[in-house]
């Protein structure tokens, strides 16, 4: 499904995947809402608008807490594998992606790695989620 990042400077915390309640109606993106430290956090799976298939999360997968402000939301993640540091001048984002896609990659990083190059996301339009979820309560 390929690598993903995200600035550091607004992840709060990676725990393990909360107890999940879905939230009627929601979008598909949206897995639910779970208890983070007493308050209600989204958690959103950015598979579906990334043009990837959401499958079961496994014991191993993590939510990467981001915020901005009062905004939080959670990201699930299959793995959480460190700290990468990027430069300024980083590539763009692919001219390829489309729709949301396109608004959440701002860039790719660590394109010579083994394991492929780091899409970086856009944590100003992940937290917009986040927006869009504390509308829907």
């Amino acid at each position: 499904a390929g690598r993903y990042g995200i600035d550091a400077s607004a992840v709060v915390e990676v725990v393990p995947v909360p107890a999940l309640t879905r939230v009627p109606a929601s979008p598909p993106w949206l897995v639910g809402v779970g208890n983070w430290r007493g308050r209600v956090l989204p958690v959103v799976d950015l598979r579906p608008l990334l043009g990837l298939a959401a499958t079961p999360l496994a014991s191993s997968a993590r939510v990467v807490v981001v915020r901005d402000g009062e905004i939080e939301a959670g990201v699930v993640a299959d793995a959480v594998q460190g700290l990468l540091e990027v430069p300024a001048d980083h590539d763009p984002a692919p001219v390829t992606l489309s729709g949301e896609a396109a608004d959440l990659v701002v860039g790719l990083a660590d394109e010579s790695s083994p394991s492929g190059p780091v899409a970086l996301l856009d944590t100003a339009a992940v937290l917009a989620l986040g927006r869009r979820i504390s509308r829907l309560r």
